[in-house]
């Protein structure tokens, strides 16, 4: 299905129930790159559907979901754990080829070569709770986007305290609230967000807590969800 296709389902729409409104859930995971090019096709799908829809409330929610979660809080070398995890430098190459084409299609280029560090990922989550607690919508998107690009476009190590308090400041958080979050935090899971259903892989999508997809769809798989789900 494609975006020309949608009309048929879009009329389907018109006969919803009125009052009806969009939450969507998104499981994700920093080091994660098919949540960053998820994350994209999301938000080209969202825009196609404000002009299918322009008259549904949306809200999106971030929701932590740690892939490693045993990862030590000073990380492990990047390319040496991709090359035990994949077995050779051509499986690497391969995996990394795949991802790039994705990537590019969602309008991102990912540098695998500048990233060093393969981060525990907490304190990361963390600071995007932050940002939901003491920031704005605007803010917290801001700072999801740009500690994805941080990490997988500029090779920064995302779970490094002072990395993720410049991070925040560039996103317009509070200086004080941003440190003591991250004081708070530790090195552990405090106040990241528990999952409500049974996630098993990232990027995962939950529309209005009906359903699911989990995966990287392109944006017209994601917009014929989104109707779909205020249709119901």
């Amino acid at each position: 299905m494609n975006f020309s296709d949608l009309n048929a389902v879009l009329e389907d729409t018109t006969a919803a129930r009125e009052g009806r409104s969009l939450t969507i859930e998104v499981f994700f995971d920093f080091i994660c790159p098919w949540c960053l090019i998820g994350k994209r096709n999301l938000e080209t799908a969202l825009r196609r559907f404000a002009e299918l829809r322009p008259d549904v409330p949306r809200k999106v929610l971030w929701k932590s979901h740690q892939l490693l979660p045993d990862t030590p809080a000073s990380g492990i070398p990047y390319q040496a754990f991709y090359l035990a995890r994949l077995g050779n430098p051509e499986a690497v190459a391969t995996r990394r080829a795949q991802v790039q084409a994705a990537g590019h299609a969602a309008g991102i280029t990912f540098a695998f070569e500048r990233i060093e560090v393969l981060p525990n990922t907490a304190l990361a989550h963390n600071l995007v709770a932050c940002a939901a607690a003491h920031g704005t919508d605007g803010q917290r998107e801001a700072l999801v986007e740009r500690l994805f690009t941080a990490f997988f476009v500029d090779g920064k190590d995302i779970g490094n305290r002072q990395v993720l308090e410049e991070i925040g400041l560039e996103c317009g958080l509070n200086h004080e609230a941003t440190l003591d979050h991250l004081a708070d935090s530790g090195n552990g899971r405090h106040g990241l967000s528990q999952a409500e259903y049974e996630v098993s892989g990232v990027p995962t999508f939950v529309f209005n807590g009906e359903y699911a997809l989990s995966g990287a769809y392109f944006p017209y798989g994601l917009v014929e969800a989104l109707l779909q789900t205020i249709r119901e």
